[in-house]
């Protein structure tokens, strides 16, 4: 019987069993291990536990599963828990249980978030799964306002914003759409997307990518995606195209990543040429199991591992300069078991230890469950009772998660049985060799032991011990110990015996054993084996090198064994390498015994490589080096040849006689393609190509800037220690706009300072523009859209204006919109501003030097927004061959502009263009087409812009279908053409 049932009728049947003598015996004789494969009985294992699930908002199936299923004897029951609180299935229509899962029908977001566990249950014990999250998932429209243009210069880097809408999980991809769906633009060294903000960055802009874009966003957790409104970028052509240093705009934060996960870095700069992205980690190389990607703007990190963690840079550069941006990977790891807890079977008043140790980063928290309750014992137990039987959990949890394991403990009591686990009936041993014959009976508790011969009792001797677990050891064994054996055992339960039957056999020997062999790599050889043994057994010959199992499937291109009849197993050894030398030994083995014999073999080959080379006395044109031996691979190292080669340059290696190291002088070579100018006011830059490396001829390499003035005399002088810098920035208030200097530049390290390079003339820069733009006029076009203009700033030096302008009452002046336009132009169209609002707007001039004075302030007020509310279709009718549309007249809201008529969009299904009419009536005929379905759209329109669209489609078929309103508005679509009614 079940070790607790047993317990319960025991104590429930005193008074009975105090008058039938042995009745106990019938309670507690027949138990049997759960854990064999005839088991009657067990607790609650689980199969199926409930997993992390995201509930679309928007899905079309009303409910979600949540899976549980547990295998156990008697079946198990369920229950559920919600936040670690009961949930009452009976009085919440909500919940459904079918079988072990539950369901849960047209849910609520408010109240069926939260965390879910399942409560398995039967006669013995309790188990509770894993906790799983319900969230729902969503991914929002985003704002059907008009999004502002963006203008950029020709040679200058772009952002556009994707700004995602609201939405659930946090996980998105992005793509950017083209002027027109599905045309993705497609990405390369000078155009990348960040999977992290969805930005569009543009390293350099030229004429090419003129047009409107979309941000294209998409959960693949919900199955949804979404696109923004176009952005139009307008790229300004500036003649000759200035060159900018690398600037990088996207930077990888700090990163925490799980051992075993996968790890990607973003990295991306604007640049002028496009700059190249060159990752490295700061403490050591960057690790085996990295990728770069995205013409270097991934930085990807495969089955990340504690050595992975560090600093990780990423370095930006082109010919004008270069940006660079650190950020630390941090590595932890989810909890994991190192020691566990099983099901067992304990004997009633023995001790027992349940043990749980988890590793993990953070350290986890190990806590105990018993029956799906909290057990805040030391779970060591002393004399256990039934009570202490039960279905036990350990949990280990750290902030990345929690496991579970989960394990039944059976406390025992009865008499011995060899039912299920007998004496061997026929058991073998060799001559002169050793025999156990095992004795494992089911009882509790443990038994004392006794064995038999035949009719003779055995006690322990020189070659007979009766082991503590109840095994017979025979020593030295002879034909004169064949015979019956049997194994009694007696515990205060009651007692039983079971017997087995003992042969000898003839001892398996050695007969030919291999021999030392010496070979040279490449050669082949052989070891020998045979061996003699009892001829009613069978023999096998296994090889191993030095412990190691030889495996002819995998190294037959090495290793081949020759059987030379059934005593034989000679081993061949073909084309044999370095890594084939070692001890062989050959293990002749029958069902009862088995002997070894072994040789050696050496294999000769080529020296290995030498080991810690390292320099010492650098001189200007020598070294002195020292390494240590490598291994000689049993041939004595006759010499070393030693070669060299410029570690920055491509050449071979050269023998070290013809190496030309320049290892300790002054510089020789200067920098080139001396130049610079521009810059803010006041400032004088220079530029320079730096000398490569290999050059540098020493430590402590830097740069020594000279210049003056065209007309001066005495040069000053800087230094710059950085050796790979490409400029350098001097400011003075005293210098002059626009002025020539003259500038020089060499290289110095320990030893001295190098040559000048050629000099240079270049201009100091200019100042920012004085004048302000001057009549500066503006008039609103719609609700959300203005335009302004100026008269030119005759200054030569104007390179543009900066427009800005905000509301005058809600905003803040530093809040502002801006719109940038080129030198060329001296208007703008101002978007994205708030219906029926009072604005202030001024007007700059810009230059390389910075801004210049603004206009005076400018008010406008915007449109009262367009009608909000769509038109009702009031009738569709055929005549003929056309179509008469009808609807109902849209009245504004007070806060909304009045109606000045209507546009009526005709286009085919699918098409994003089609024919535009604009009527003062409330109807309109269309032509009918046999071609597939047509979309109408009517739509108010006002001073204030376009309002909310209505729809209906029409069928080649003539039916009519009408198509639901609400983010129609997202849609605005170039039209061809436009019919006046």
């Amino acid at each position: 019987h079940r070790g607790d049932r047993c317990a319960q009728r025991a104590r429930s049947h005193t008074h009975t069993l105090m008058n039938i003598p042995n009745s106990f015996t019938l309670f507690v004789c027949m138990c049997v291990s759960f854990l064999s494969d005839d088991a009657t009985g067990y607790g609650p294992v689980f199969e199926d536990q409930p997993v992390e699930t995201i509930y679309p908002e928007e899905s079309p199936e009303a409910k979600i599963t949540m899976s549980c299923r547990a295998r156990a004897n008697p079946p198990a029951t369920y229950q559920w828990r919600l936040n670690s609180w009961n949930i009452d299935l009976d009085g919440d229509n909500h919940y459904t249980l079918v079988g072990g899962d539950l369901v849960i029908s047209n849910p609520i977001k408010n109240k069926h978030v939260g965390n879910y566990s399942c409560v398995a249950t039967n006669d013995y014990g309790t188990v509770v799964s894993r906790e799983a999250g319900v969230q729902f998932g969503y991914l929002d429209f985003f704002s059907s306002e008009e999004r502002e243009a963006v203008y950029v210069k020709e040679g200058q880097g772009a952002v556009l914003l994707c700004a995602p809408p609201p939405h659930y999980p946090h996980e998105l991809s992005f793509r950017w759409i083209l002027n027109e769906f599905p045309i993705f633009i497609t990405l390369d060294k000078r155009r990348f997307v960040s999977q992290t903000t969805g930005n569009l960055y543009i390293s350099k802009v030229d004429s090419s990518d003129s047009g409107n874009y979309s941000c294209f966003v998409s959960s693949a957790s919900i199955a949804k995606s979404v696109f923004s409104k176009f952005i139009p970028l307008v790229p300004l052509t500036e003649r000759p195209i200035r060159k900018y240093p690398a600037d990088i705009k996207v930077k990888f934060p700090d990163t925490y990543a799980l051992v075993g996960q996968n790890v990607t870095m973003e990295c991306f700069a604007l640049g002028n040429p496009i700059p190249q992205i060159r990752w490295k980690k700061t403490n050591g190389e960057l690790p085996s199991n990295h990728d770069v990607s995205m013409a270097g703007a991934h930085l990807h990190l495969y089955n990340v591992q504690y050595e992975d963690e560090g600093t990780y840079e990423c370095e930006a550069l082109n010919s004008k300069g270069k940006d660079w941006h650190r950020a630390r990977v941090s590595v932890e790891a989810f909890p994991e078991w190192t020691e566990s807890i099983n099901s067992t079977e304990k004997d009633i008043s023995s001790d027992y230890t349940m043990s749980c140790v988890a590793s993990g980063k953070p350290k986890p928290r190990v806590q105990w469950l018993k029956n799906s309750y909290y057990d805040k014992r030391d779970l060591k137990f002393s004399g256990l009772t039934f009570e202490d039987s039960g279905m036990y959990q350990c949990i280990a949890e750290n902030r990345h998660g929690v496991i579970y394991a989960n394990a039944e403990l059976r406390v025992i009591a009865c008499a011995p049985t060899f039912e299920h686990n007998p004496v061997k009936w026929r058991i073998l041993g060799a001559k002169n060799g050793r025999v156990v014959i095992e004795c494992k009976p089911k009882a509790a508790p443990k038994p004392s032991f006794s064995w038999s011969k035949g009719t003779e009792l055995l006690f322990n001797s020189t070659r007979v011990l009766i082991w503590e677990d109840g095994s017979l050891e025979i020593l030295n064994v002879t034909k004169a110990d064949e015979g019956h054996y049997t194994c009694f055992a007696e515990n205060n339960r009651g007692k039983a015996n079971s017997t087995g039957s003992l042969s000898i056999t003839e001892a398996t020997k050695i007969t030919l054993a291999p021999s030392n062999a010496d070979v040279t790599v490449g050669e082949s050889t052989h070891m020998q084996c045979a061996a003699s043994h009892d001829s009613t057994l069978d023999i096998t010959f296994v090889w191993t090198l030095d412990a190691h199992a030889i495996d002819f499937d995998r190294e037959g291109s090495h290793y081949e064994r020759n059987l030379n009849g059934g005593s034989s197993g000679e081993l061949l050894i073909k084309n044999t390498q370095l890594k084939h030398s070692g001890r062989y030994t050959c293990t002749a083995q029958t069902p009862v015994d088995n002997v070894t014999a072994s040789a050696n073999l050496v294999v000769r080959g080529p020296p290995g490589s030498p080991g810690g080379v390292r320099v010492e006395e650098i001189k200007d044109k020598s070294v002195r080096l020292i390494w240590s031996r490598g291994t000689d691979n049993h041939s004595p190292i006759s010499k070393y040849t030693i070669q060299c080669r410029d570690s920055f340059s491509q050449e071979d290696w050269r023998d070290a006689t013809t190496c030309n190291a320049e290892l300790g002088s002054i510089p020789v070579v200067a920098p080139s393609d001396i130049g610079g100018g521009g810059g803010t006011s006041r400032e004088l830059t220079i530029t320079w190509t730096p000398v490569q490396p290999q050059y540098y001829y020493g430590r402590n390499f830097g740069y020594i800037i000279a210049f003056k003035p065209r007309d001066g005399y005495e040069w000053r002088k800087v230094t710059v220690a950085d050796p790979e810098a490409k400029h350098y920035v001097h400011k003075d208030s005293s210098i002059l706009a626009s002025s020539e200097f003259e500038v020089k530049v060499k290289a110095f390290n320990s030893k001295g300072e190098g040559p000048y390079s050629l000099m240079a003339v270049i201009y100091s820069a200019q100042d920012v523009p004085s004048k302000a733009p001057a009549s500066v006029g503006a008039r609103a076009l719609s609700a959300t859209e203005a335009i302004v203009c100026w008269l030119p700033v005759t200054q030569h030096t104007v390179e543009g204006y900066q427009v800005r302008y905000w509301r005058k009452a809600e905003d803040s002046e530093t809040s502002s919109q801006r719109v940038v336009v080129s030198s060329r132009e001296n208007q703008t169209r101002l978007d994205n501003m708030r219906p029926d609002s009072h604005y202030l707007i001024e007007v700059k001039a810009y230059n390389a030097a910075g801004y210049g004075p603004p206009s005076q302030h400018i008010q406008i007020y915007t449109k009262k927004a367009p009608p909000s509310r769509p038109p009702k279709i009031t009738s569709k009718k055929l005549k003929g061959t056309s179509v008469n549309i009808a609807w109902e007249h849209v009245e504004p809201f007070a806060n909304e502009s009045t109606i000045d008529g209507y546009k009526v969009l005709y286009r085919q299904a699918g098409k994003s263009t089609g024919m535009l009419f604009t009527t003062g009536k409330r109807s309109i005929d269309l032509p009918m087409h046999k071609d597939g379905d047509y979309i109408v759209e009517v739509r108010a329109h006002s001073e204030g812009g376009d309002g909310a669209v209505a729809q209906v489609r029409i069928s080649g078929n003539t039916s009519i279908k009408y198509q639901h309103n609400t983010f129609i508005k997202m849609y605005k679509a170039p039209f061809t053409r436009q019919k006046i009614i």
